[in-house]
C-alpha cells in the first residue's frame, strides 16, 4: 500500500524560515482547552440504558415455529409410482413483542407464515403455544394470541406520538442467533425509508443502525422511554450479518394491524387515498417549478373517493402529511394506509404557484362492485379460472392498481384451458369476441354464447394483449 504523504501546514514553514521574532509579532496564545473532569459521583458514573431495558425487555419474547415443506422428487422416481414427495419439518426462531396485557404479541409475519405449531417464551422462560389472529404479509406484520389465564403479562407500550427524529438514540431487543434475548443500541438513521424487501407493494421504515441479526426479526426498537416504535423486519447487508442497516416497521402500522386484530378482524383494510400518484422526477420537478423532486404527484382521481372530497385534482403535488416533508410517493401512500379510518389528515400541496393545505379523512376503500367470485368452467378459453370484480376494496386485498385493474380481473388458474391458453393471474379481461367486458356477469353473457373460434384481449400490467383460440 502506497503510503499517504504528510504535510507541513505552509504557515509553520514560513515561521521557521522567518528566523525569532519580536514580543510584538509574538503569536497569540493558544485557546483553552474545554475543561474535562471525570465522573465526580456514583449516578453519572452508572449513567447507562438499564432503566430502559428493565422496562422494556420484559415484554420482548422468543418465537419458534415448525413447518412442513414439500421435497422435490426426481421425475425419474416417479414414472415407478413413487410421485409422492417426501416432506421434511422446518423451523424459523423470530422474536415477538407483548402489546396487551391478555397475551396478544406482534411479530414479523415471515417469523410465523405457513408455521403448524408456534411457540412464544416468555422472558420467565416459560412457554406457550400460539394462534394467529391476523396475518398482514404486505406489513409483514402478523399478531399472534397466548393463553394465560388470569396472569397479566407485562407490557410494551406502543408509540403514540410520532415524534421520533433522525439521531434519536434506540435499542433494537430480540434474539439473534437464538442466543437469547440480546440488547443492542444505535440512533434513528432515518426515517420515512422506502424499501419493498417482499415484491409487493412498498413501505417506508425506520432506519437504524443498531445492530440487527438473523433472530432479530420481530423484535422491538424501543426509544429511551421504552416505548415500541417499530418492529424490526429487516437488514440490508452483503454477508447476511448485521452492517448498521436495519429497518423496522413504524409504530403506526403496528397499532393498525394490532388494533385489527384485537377487534375480531383477520385482515388488516387500509386507509386509502382515492388517488393514482406518480414519482416527481427531476424532470417534473423542473417542469414544475418545484426546488426539490420530492413528493407525490396526482395523476388521477378515483370520483366520489377520499382525494376526491378533499378537494384534491389531477396535477397537485402533495409535499407533506400532518407536517412531516413526503419523500416520494411511497411515503404518502403508507401515511394514509396507516391512519385510522375517520381521522382526519393534513396534505401540503403545491397547485401551480400556490401552497395549499387540504384536509383529507380517512376511508377504507370501498367493495363497489361486489366482488362476484366465479369458476368458469364449459368449452371456453377461461375454463379453470377464477374472475372477480375489481372494486378499490378488492385491489387493496390483492395488491393491484384499481386504476388500472378496472373491470374483471383473473385471480387463479386451476387445471383447463385457461392455464393451456397462457393466462395467468392479474390479467384483465377486456374484450372477448368484440364485446367489451366490464363486469363478470358482462363475461357470463360473452362465454354463454358456443363459439369454436374466440378472440381475447386482455391487460397484462400496462400491456394490451389480443389472441385467438381453439376449443
Amino acid at each position: 500500500m502506497r503510503p499517504h504523504r504528510l504535510l507541513v501546514p505552509a504557515f509553520v514553514l514560513l515561521a521557521a524560515c522567518s528566523g525569532p521574532t519580536s514580543r510584538s509579532q509574538a503569536q497569540p496564545p493558544p485557546l483553552a482547552q474545554p475543561t474535562r473532569a471525570a465522573p465526580s459521583d456514583s449516578l453519572n458514573m452508572k449513567a447507562s440504558f438499564a432503566p430502559v431495558v428493565r422496562r422494556a425487555a420484559p415484554a420482548v419474547v422468543n418465537i419458534s415455529a415448525k413447518r412442513v415443506v414439500r421435497q422435490q422428487v426426481d421425475p425419474f422416481w416417479q414414472l415407478f409410482g413413487m410421485g409422492v414427495p417426501p416432506s421434511r419439518v422446518e423451523g424459523s426462531l423470530g422474536s415477538g413483542v407483548i402489546v396487551r396485557a391478555d397475551g396478544i404479541i406482534v411479530t414479523n409475519n415471515h417469523v410465523v407464515e405457513g408455521g403448524r405449531e408456534i411457540t412464544v417464551a416468555l422472558s420467565d422462560r416459560r412457554e406457550f403455544p400460539a394462534r394467529v389472529l391476523l396475518a398482514d404479509p404486505r406489513s409483514d406484520l402478523a399478531v399472534l394470541k397466548i393463553d394465560v389465564g388470569r396472569d397479566r403479562l407485562p407490557v410494551m407500550p406502543i408509540d403514540d406520538s410520532d415524534e421520533a427524529q433522525v439521531g434519536d438514540l434506540v435499542l433494537a431487543i430480540g434474539d439473534p442467533f437464538g442466543v437469547g434475548q440480546t440488547v443492542t443500541n444505535g440512533i434513528i438513521s432515518a426515517l420515512n425509508r422506502t424499501a419493498d424487501p417482499q415484491g409487493g407493494a412498498p413501505m417506508t421504515y425506520i432506519q437504524t443502525d443498531a445492530a440487527i441479526n438473523p433472530g432479530n426479526s420481530g423484535g422491538a426498537l424501543v426509544d429511551m422511554d421504552g416505548d415500541l416504535i417499530g418492529v424490526n423486519s429487516f437488514i440490508v447487508s452483503r454477508s447476511g450479518a448485521s452492517a448498521g442497516v436495519g429497518f423496522a416497521i413504524p409504530a403506526a402500522m403496528v397499532r393498525r394491524v394490532v388494533e385489527a386484530a384485537a377487534g375480531g378482524g383477520n385482515v388488516l383494510v387500509r386507509s386509502w387515498l382515492g388517488a393514482r400518484t406518480q414519482e416527481v422526477t427531476p424532470e417534473i420537478a423542473r417542469s414544475l417549478s418545484l426546488n426539490t423532486p420530492q413528493g407525490a404527484l396526482v395523476a388521477d382521481i378515483w370520483p366520489g373517493g377520499p382525494a376526491d372530497r378533499a378537494g384534491l385534482r389531477s396535477g397537485d403535488v402533495i409535499l407533506s402529511v400532518n407536517g412531516r416533508p413526503a419523500a416520494d410517493t411511497g411515503a404518502v401512500l403508507f401515511a394514509v394506509a396507516a391512519a385510522r379510518p375517520g381521522e382526519s389528515m393534513s396534505l401540503g400541496v403545491r397547485r401551480g404557484e400556490q401552497q395549499l393545505n387540504v384536509t383529507l379523512r380517512a376511508e377504507t376503500p370501498p367493495a363497489r362492485p361486489a366482488r362476484d367470485d366465479w369458476r368458469v368452467e364449459g368449452r371456453n378459453p377461461f375454463q379453470g379460472a377464477t374472475v372477480v370484480n375489481v372494486s378499490p376494496a378488492v385491489a387493496d386485498e390483492l395488491g393491484v392498481d384499481p386504476f388500472l385493474a378496472r373491470g374483471v380481473l383473473v385471480i387463479n388458474i386451476s387445471r383447463g384451458f385457461a392455464m393451456n391458453a397462457g393466462l395467468r393471474p392479474g390479467d384483465v379481461v377486456r374484450k372477448v369476441n368484440g364485446r367489451d367486458i366490464g363486469t363478470v356477469s358482462d363475461l357470463r353473457g360473452a362465454l354463454a354464447a358456443p363459439a369454436g373460434t374466440w378472440q381475447v384481449t386482455i391487460l397484462r400490467g400496462d400491456r394490451e394483449i389480443t389472441a385467438n383460440f381453439r376449443t
